[in-house]
């Protein structure tokens, strides 16, 4: 369309195609139900303002249930601004007469929307530049702010309704691919539920001092020697050395007192040299700096999944002392939502295991065996994690050893249900062990 309100001839200009924008609209206004056809286009994937307004128009008449025409189109236009700024009648009577059928509507569609994506990819790289000019306090953070810029270039793509007829391929490729599990070195957990599964959302909660992070290490230990992947540890309360201390203690059974008060004869130092040996090489990379965001894990997994092909697992210690934005009006718990919505994203797209250790509230204090409502913050977490384990100290639960029994309750297990496990842990050695049978 020029200045005068009538339509334009010419075709793509700049990255965009005004033609294939006006046989969307013209397509709409012969034949409103195509709408249904091309959710996946939005108004700002339109290049002109006034298609993009038409088209906004469009969309929420038919969300409304008004009959999508020139004069609803309109009407409901004069209510927000001047009708004629679109072109009016005229240019809408011409968008109809020039479009002798609405059945390419979705290949138009597919080109407004391409041509969208590489405008916004054309911003972006203008934004990315402006964002070296801005003060980060890490180069993490400047990371994070870059991905999370590009990643806004890529469409949210709405799901599309199919037949069993039209997945019947899609679905016996899926029975043909196995599932990978990943063994996290409890055999009675893993015998019952073949192991971590990729995609899982996993939180750990326990009272403090029964050995959450101590589980957590040994967890993360275990899976990195699979093969299956490299293992994300973001410790958000202890620093690396204190990681290590932990971690060494438990793989080579060594007192972790006299570790961390460096307290060691020589046959020690040499079994802490012999454990460092069992770690160095395995896949397993800490981040020890408070407030991490989850915006943050997400760039880093995508860029760690580019560089090795595969992670087996993310950890994060702990969910309550991440930095969590709470924008105006939301809650803490709407905040915490947010999060554990985004880390159950990340496990799927990532195809790895998110584990999460998570506190609980102090009613918990109140009951023997914890229940999913004693979560911190509970909500968002009970309904977004695959599985929920509590670990609790029962005090009636004793055996004749030096260690004290801590029962292992997942409470919640998508597709595997519930169970309880008897554990020993040995806090001298930072590490656990089954308790078979009884």
């Amino acid at each position: 369309m020029n200045s005068a309100g009538t339509l334009t001839t010419t075709g793509t200009l700049n990255h965009q195609d005004v033609q294939a924008e006006q046989s969307v609209l013209g397509a709409v206004l012969l034949e409103p139900d195509v709408l249904d056809d091309i959710v996946f286009l939005e108004p700002r994937d339109f290049a002109t303002v006034k298609n993009r307004k038409i088209f906004e128009v469009m969309k929420y008449l038919s969300a409304q249930g008004k009959p999508v025409d020139v004069l609803t189109i309109g009407q409901e236009y004069n209510k927000f601004g001047r009708f004629d700024d679109l072109g009016g009648v005229t240019y809408l009577t011409e968008l109809a007469d020039s479009c002798p059928t609405s059945a390419n509507v979705e290949h138009y569609a597919q080109i407004v929307r391409s041509k969208a994506i590489r405008r916004r990819g054309i911003e972006a790289a203008s934004d990315i530049t402006s964002l070296s000019e801005e003060g980060f306090d890490s180069d993490e953070e400047y990371f994070a702010a870059v991905e999370e810029r590009i990643a806004e270039i890529r469409p949210q793509d709405t799901g599309k309704m199919r037949s069993f007829s039209e997945s019947k391929e899609q679905y016996f490729q899926h029975l043909q691919t196995k599932n990978e599990f990943i063994p996290t070195g409890f055999s009675q957990f893993d015998t019952w539920a073949h192991g971590l599964w990729r995609g899982w959302l996993f939180i750990s909660a326990g009272r403090p001092s029964v050995g959450k992070t101590a589980k957590l290490l040994q967890r993360v230990y275990n899976v990195a020697t699979q093969d299956a992947g490299v293992v994300l540890l973001y410790s958000q309360e202890m620093d690396e050395n204190q990681i290590k201390d932990r971690m060494i203690a438990a793989v080579q059974k060594i007192n972790y007192n006299r570790i961390k008060n460096k307290d060691l004869s020589d046959d020690e130092l040499k079994k802490v040299e012999k454990a460092y040996s069992k770690i160095e090489n395995l896949p397993i990379f800490i981040q020890d700096s408070s407030g991490v965001t989850i915006e943050e894990v997400r760039a880093t997994a995508r860029s760690f999944k580019r560089k090795y092909g595969k992670i087996a697992m993310i950890a994060v210690d702990y969910l309550q002392i991440m930095s969590i934005p709470q924008k105006s009006q939301e809650t803490r718990n709407q905040a915490i939502g947010n999060v554990t919505s985004a880390s159950k994203s990340i496990a799927r797209d990532m195809q790895c295991c998110f584990m999460m250790l998570s506190q609980m509230t102090r009613e918990s204090e109140n009951h023997k065996k914890p229940q999913l409502s004693h979560l911190k913050e509970s909500g968002s977490i009970e309904q977004d994690a695959d599985v929920v384990e509590f670990l609790w100290y029962d005090a009636e639960d004793e055996i004749d050893s030096a260690g004290k029994v801590v029962q292992q309750f997942i409470a919640k297990g998508r597709d595997i249900g519930v169970n309880d496990f008897r554990l020993e842990f040995k806090g001298w050695f930072q590490r656990f062990e089954e308790i078979w049978g009884g």
